[in-house]
C-alpha cells in the first residue's frame, strides 16, 4: 500500500486516534478532504482488521456513536470489548457520552 492511496491515508489518521476516544467515518472523510466518502472509509475499516496493519479500527463508529462495524469482527462483541478495555462505556451498541469521547482530527492535525 503506497502513501498516496485512500486507504493508506485513512489508516494514518485512524492510528492517531487516542486510546479511549472515538471518531466517525464521516469525520475521517472530511479530514481527508473527501466529505462524501464516508462509505469508502467504512470499507477501509473492514480491510483494516489485518493485524499487520496495526489500525485501531474499533475506534471508528457511525455519526451517532453506534457500533455499526461490529459484525466485521471475529465475534459480535469484540468491537465493544476493545472499546470497553480502553474505558469507553457502551450501552445497546452505542458509545455512552459520545460527545465527550469524540475525537476530531480536524482539530488535531
Amino acid at each position: 500500500m503506497t502513501p498516496d492511496t485512500f486507504y493508506y491515508k485513512v489508516y494514518e489518521i485512524v492510528r492517531l486516534i487516542p486510546i479511549g476516544r472515538v471518531t466517525t467515518y464521516g469525520t475521517l472523510a472530511k479530514a481527508l478532504g473527501t466529505a462524501r466518502s464516508s462509505s469508502m472509509v467504512g470499507t477501509a475499516m473492514i480491510q483494516a482488521h489485518d493485524p499487520r496493519l496495526q489500525v485501531p479500527a474499533h475506534r471508528v463508529v457511525n455519526k451517532n456513536g453506534l457500533l455499526t462495524g461490529k459484525h466485521h469482527y471475529e465475534t459480535p462483541t469484540q468491537m465493544q470489548e476493545l472499546l470497553e478495555a480502553e474505558g469507553i462505556i457502551i450501552e445497546d451498541d452505542q458509545v455512552k457520552d459520545f460527545k465527550k469521547v469524540f475525537w476530531n482530527p480536524l482539530l488535531e492535525l
